[in-house]
Order: C-alpha cells, then sequence, then structure tokens
C-alpha cells in the first residue's frame, strides 16, 4: 500500500523532482532567451516601478531573468522549489539580488515587496484547487498594499492547437535522446518525457492546468487584487483568447 501511495505522491508532485533534474534543464537549453528578456524589458517599461523597489521573481529557476530584473536598479530576490537551481543562483548573488528554496503556497516576506513576478507557465502544477488556493494567497501576502503581480501563462487555445500540430516529437541534445507525447486529458495538457541515454531510460511527466481567465479572476479577486490590464503575449499586445499564444495579467493589490 505504501508504494502506491509513494507512486501518488510522486505524480501530483511531479513539478519537485523533475525541475530539480539536470534532463528538464537540458531539454529547456533551447528556449529563446532574447524573447525572454525582452517580454521583461517591455513589462518594466510598462510598470515604470520607481528605482529601488523590491520585486520578488516566483518560480525564478536558475535566476536569469531575476538578475535582468535587478540590473534595471531593483533590489530583486528569486523563489524556487529546486535547490539545485537555487544553489546555482546564488552564485550571482549581490547586494540587490539574492535566491531562496520556498514553496509558492507559503508566502516568503508578508507585505513585502512592491512588485512579483511569475513568468513563463509557472502557475497551475498542483492537482488540488486548495493548493492553487495557497499559492493565490501567498503571491497576494508577499506584496505591499498597492503592489503588483503578473502572472504570464500559455492560452488555452494556443497550447490545444500546440499538442495538436505536435502530438509527437523527438529532440537530441548530445548524447540525450528526448521522447515526448502531448495529451489533452481531464483538464491537463500533459506532456511525457522519455529521456533516454544508450539503453539506460527515465521517465518524467509534466501535468499543468488548463486554466483561464475566468480562473484567475476567481483566484485572485476574492484576496483583494483588481485585474488591471490583460495582454496577449511579450509585446504586451491585447489579449484574444482565440488567437493570442499568452495570457499575462497584472493585478494590482487594493
Amino acid at each position: 500500500m505504501k508504494k502506491n501511495a509513494d507512486l501518488c505522491y510522486l505524480m501530483s508532485n511531479w513539478f519537485a523532482s523533475w525541475f530539480d533534474t539536470e534532463y528538464y534543464h537540458q531539454l529547456y537549453n533551447n528556449r529563446d532567451e532574447r524573447e525572454a528578456v525582452r517580454f521583461i524589458t517591455n513589462i518594466l517599461d510598462y510598470l515604470k516601478l520607481p528605482a529601488g523597489s523590491k520585486v520578488l521573481d516566483i518560480a525564478c529557476g536558475k535566476g536569469r531573468h531575476a538578475k535582468a530584473i535587478s540590473e534595471r536598479g531593483y533590489h530583486v530576490i528569486g523563489t524556487d522549489l529546486s535547490p539545485n537551481s537555487i544553489d546555482e543562483a546564488n552564485e550571482m548573488r549581490n547586494e540587490n539580488l539574492a535566491f531562496f528554496v520556498q514553496d509558492m503556497r507559503e508566502p516568503f516576506r508578508t507585505n513585502e515587496f512592491d512588485a512579483a513576478f511569475n513568468f513563463f507557465t509557472s502557475f497551475g502544477y498542483f492537482d488540488s484547487e486548495s493548493d492553487n488556493e495557497h499559492a493565490a494567497a501567498a503571491f497576494v501576502q508577499n506584496l505591499k498594499p498597492g503592489g503588483v503581480l503578473l502572472i504570464d501563462f500559455v492560452n488555452k487555445a494556443h497550447a490545444l492547437a500546440n499538442i495538436k500540430a505536435k502530438a509527437t516529437e523527438v529532440q537530441m541534445r548530445g548524447e540525450l535522446k528526448f521522447d515526448i507525447e502531448r495529451t489533452f486529458e481531464d483538464g491537463r495538457y500533459l506532456k511525457n518525457i522519455t529521456v533516454c541515454e544508450g539503453e539506460q531510460c527515465m521517465r518524467f511527466q509534466e501535468s499543468l492546468q488548463s486554466l483561464v481567465l475566468a480562473d484567475f479572476e476567481r483566484y485572485f479577486l476574492p484576496l483583494g487584487m483588481e485585474l488591471k490590464q490583460t495582454f496577449g503575449n511579450y509585446d504586451l499586445e491585447a489579449y484574444d483568447a482565440e488567437q493570442s499564444p499568452r495570457l499575462i495579467l497584472l493585478l494590482q493589490k487594493k
């Protein structure tokens, strides 16, 4: 019985193990960093935060984007569940930039930050509504009154089209072979990943809820947040539920 319980725990907490492996970072090492930097530049130009503002990067990974934010003159803290990622991020630590291991479902510092960012579809990992609610509440508690929260999530129509267009694919990273299968089941985007090096293989699964604008409004508006703006891409163009690649929400704490 315990073996089955352990398996259920691993599947429901896939992000805790998968994001902490080198396989994850090798698979996604071809992400367009120029696009990420362009997005961060655009959103900081839009927000016009005062110099010295305190910024929280929630689910910061290895900290490259938190570093880019700090270089604009802000005091930035990045948090992530992956100890390996935080260890690497802290190699960039300085007086304006620091990193900590933290579960996003728990508040980090109450009423501390002028802005909090949750970039690149880093919400919706969990199996239960209560976990989403805890994460939303923690995001809000981290902010000062008047603080702003940005959430960047994949838009559902775009995600479903991508699954249809690329249901399966193979990617090579040196000697590593990644066999990827994408499906949509029970309201979740699933990505089954088999990593093989020679005859040695390991299997992982990414599982993400297909959240839409109404879901985020349901999580955040009752917590005293006001939806100020939505964007549909990293150039901050208008959001279109049928056409946009991204669902980017900008909320403010009352």
